[in-house]
């Protein structure tokens, strides 16, 4: 397999005045969240809503900030997401990367809008049973 990065673009939706991030992220399907560096935090002047405690891939544990929201477009796609504020790069987890309908293809070391759904997003929320009015 191999790395897989890919280009993302971050803003603060409550700051329409301020100028997106344009950064490369190393997509990582075995994290959950997204993570950022805590100087593109301040740039989008992000809010701390928590704290939250996030397991590290050597097991040890740490407390960070958890900010937002954030804006978060790849490949044509858009969400809306909070995101752990630790680290030197950004690192784009697997909740936004679902919530974008976004696929990891290892082989070419991409990020792909998933080919079964190409032009609207497809959601999943099984469980509750939808009625027509």
């Amino acid at each position: 397999m191999g790395i897989t990065t890919t280009q993302l673009t971050l803003k603060n939706p409550l700051k329409s005045k301020l100028s997106p991030i344009h950064t490369k992220a190393l997509a990582d399907t075995g994290a959950l969240h997204l993570c950022i560096p805590e100087h593109m935090a301040i740039q989008l002047e992000l809010t701390e809503r928590e704290k939250r405690e996030v397991t590290l891939v050597d097991g040890s544990k740490r407390l960070v900030s958890y900010v937002g929201p954030v804006e978060l477009s790849c490949t044509h796609r858009r969400c809306y997401v909070g995101a752990m504020v630790f680290g030197e790069e950004v690192l784009l987890g697997a909740i936004p990367m679902e919530d974008m309908d976004l696929i990891v293809h290892p082989a070419h070391r991409e990020v792909k809008v998933n080919p079964l759904n190409p032009n609207i997003p497809l959601s999943i929320a099984k469980g509750m049973a939808l009625t027509q009015v």
